[in-house]
């Protein structure tokens, strides 16, 4: 069954490394992968769709929260949430049917991005079973070539992240006891 991870990362490299590693060592298939930074330019939001037995689920969330850069790993699969992905679709039809290719685009409100002798270029977005659909029809018309970008998803459930203060290094706590003991007493 997909699982549907959200997963808020210390923008570093290595980071996504890390986290594809632990998914293709236990032999999980990763259908898709999106991620950019937040608004925190330190941080970045991940979007896994991977396939895993519902069983192990669980443990596939307690795997990611537990590597260096995750900050928070959620299971947004049963969860309330919203999930888009973008497609870019590039059609190659007969003059003829252009008309119609532009009134299926939409009944599915995708738009043209591009418009040459050869046909069009299409941009969708919406839930990945809609946009499967909106393939499917315009395969009707020509040619085609697709291109996806993913799923992102965001949940709906009110949560705050919850962070633990960072642990000090042995340096940091050493100095921090010699300040202590340069103040002067009164």
């Amino acid at each position: 069954m997909l699982q549907v991870i959200s997963l808020l990362v210390e923008n570093k490299p290595g980071a996504l490394m890390r986290i594809t590693g632990v998914l293709s060592a236990r032999g999980y298939n990763i259908e898709s992968l999106t991620v950019a930074r937040t608004l925190d330019p330190t941080l970045s939001r991940m979007t896994i769709v991977v396939d895993v037995d519902p069983a192990l689920r669980r443990q596939v969330i307690k795997q990611m929260n537990r590597l260096v850069n995750v900050l928070q790993a959620s299971d947004l699969t049963e969860e309330r949430a919203v999930a888009r992905e973008m497609v870019l679709l590039r059609v190659r039809a007969p003059l003829e049917s252009r008309t119609a290719i532009l009134k299926e685009a939409e009944i599915f409100s995708a738009r043209v991005v591009d418009s040459s002798v050869e046909g069009f270029v299409l941009e969708a977005s919406g839930d990945p079973e809609k946009l499967d659909e909106f393939i499917d029809v315009m395969r009707a018309y020509g040619e085609i070539e697709v291109t996806r970008s993913g799923i992102v998803a965001v949940s709906l459930e009110s949560r705050r992240l919850r962070l633990s203060p960072p642990v000090p290094t042995r340096a940091e706590r050493e100095d921090a006891g010699s300040r202590l003991m340069d103040v002067p007493s009164s």
